[in-house]
């Protein structure tokens, strides 16, 4: 969607004359260099004119970004700011929660419904008009099926991806079923509702001769997933880990599932290696820029540490599953070991390098400002080694008691 024009009031940067080369003052020999100095600086005055005029114009920028409470906020904010080219980025936060860190870190926050509300993407509307919003850039999964929906309905543009490639992303099983049919490694698998078909899917897939897993069909993250394993020490984990263990014996699923019916679930073996995903940007056919990276450290569900990598055969695979499911502007595919568990059509944690800032560029691309071809050029800056570590952090306010 093409850029909207300049506001009234808002800056813009062209070229400037060179300044003078002498601040001294004329001597008598200078006295009749004066005119040459003249012309001089007028021809330069003309120049600098000409190159103002073949410049594009650099805006101030409103940029709405959603979830503002999600764990990558702060560096994604930081990151738009920090842009590289001194250019002014007004940010306005959206979120369900007035506890969302975004709301002391963006210049303007705005309530919302939950992204599954069907009143969520009336709300966005809302706020992009009455904060003048240029661009929207959704974080979370929740969020993307109404704006999808929606995305028509916006005159700026909203960096989301098709109803349709939303839904077939955001459903698992069918998710899962695509990237088998193209040849992407992926987890057996079988989609079932209730306990008895739980069981009997475990067991399918190995149980109890080997752990499996489960997760709800549609979720965001670790929500709901469950590693199935006859052999987990529950006294350990009473005693020595942390509340929220993941690995739990079938019949402990069992007694707490339904018999029969309830949310549509995913059982499948358990992928097991590292872990690795691909962030980037694609235009619905390719991938436009975007590096693997690993994803280690795990805490309390988030990964904490992550390497750049450079990886032609990751790439080849997150290009394969871009183009089966036409994936437009940010995307993030993750992997266990060989097998690809996760894709999520948005953005997500980002390594940051000085020279190459994604959402920045995800930001530009979708206002107009730069091609794909200018940003695939840039595929030799990804840095591979460059390493990130996330960690916690907080903010102080007084507020009436």
């Amino acid at each position: 969607m093409p850029a909207r024009g300049a506001r009234a009031g808002r800056p813009r940067v062209a070229s400037t004359a060179h300044a003078p080369g002498d601040l001294g003052l004329p001597g008598g020999d200078d006295a009749g260099d004066d005119a040459r100095d003249a012309r001089r600086g007028a021809r330069a005055a003309a120049r600098a004119a000409r190159r103002g005029q073949d410049r594009p114009l650099v805006r101030a920028i409103t940029v709405l970004v959603s979830a503002c409470g999600a764990p990558g906020t702060a560096a994604l904010l930081r990151a738009l700011r920090e842009n590289g080219e001194g250019r002014p980025v007004r940010l306005v936060g959206t979120d369900m929660s007035e506890r969302a860190v975004g709301r002391l870190l963006c210049d303007a926050f705005r309530l919302v419904p939950p992204g599954s509300d069907p009143g969520f993407a009336d709300a966005v509307l809302d706020v992009c008009a009455a904060e003048e919003v240029d661009v929207v850039l959704p974080q979370s999964s929740f969020d993307l099926a109404g704006l999808a929906g929606a995305r028509e309905r916006f005159s700026i543009p909203v960096l989301v991806s098709s109803a349709e490639t939303i839904r077939r992303s955001n459903d698992k099983a069918e998710c899962y079923a695509l990237l088998h049919e193209i040849g992407v490694p992926a987890p057996a698998f079988r989609r079932v509702r209730g306990a008895e078909a739980v069981a009997e899917a475990a067991r399918e897939l190995g149980y109890p001769g080997r752990p499996v897993c489960f997760k709800p069909v549609f979720g965001s993250g670790s929500r709901g997933f469950r590693v199935l394993d006859p052999k987990v020490d529950r006294a350990h984990q009473l005693l020595h880990e942390r509340p929220g263990a993941v690995a739990m014996r079938l019949e402990e699923a069992v007694e707490l599932l339904p018999a029969a019916g309830g949310p549509d679930l995913l059982v499948m073996e358990l992928a097991t290696g590292g872990e690795r995903t691909i962030d980037g940007i694609a235009d619905g056919r390719r991938i436009v820029l975007g590096h693997p990276k690993t994803r280690e450290s795990m805490r309390a569900g988030l990964a904490m540490y992550f390497v750049t990598l450079e990886d032609e055969a990751l790439m080849d695979i997150a290009e394969r599953i871009v183009s089966a499911l036409e994936i437009e502007h940010f995307f993030n595919i993750q992997l266990v070991g060989e097998h690809v568990i996760e894709v999520n059509p948005r953005i997500s944690t980002i390594v940051y390098q000085e020279d190459l800032n994604l959402p920045y560029l995800g930001v530009k691309r979708a206002l107009g400002e730069v091609t794909d071809e200018e940003l695939a050029a840039l595929r030799s800056r990804v840095r591979p080694g460059r390493t990130a570590l996330r960690y916690f952090d907080q903010v102080e306010w007084d507020a009436p008691i």
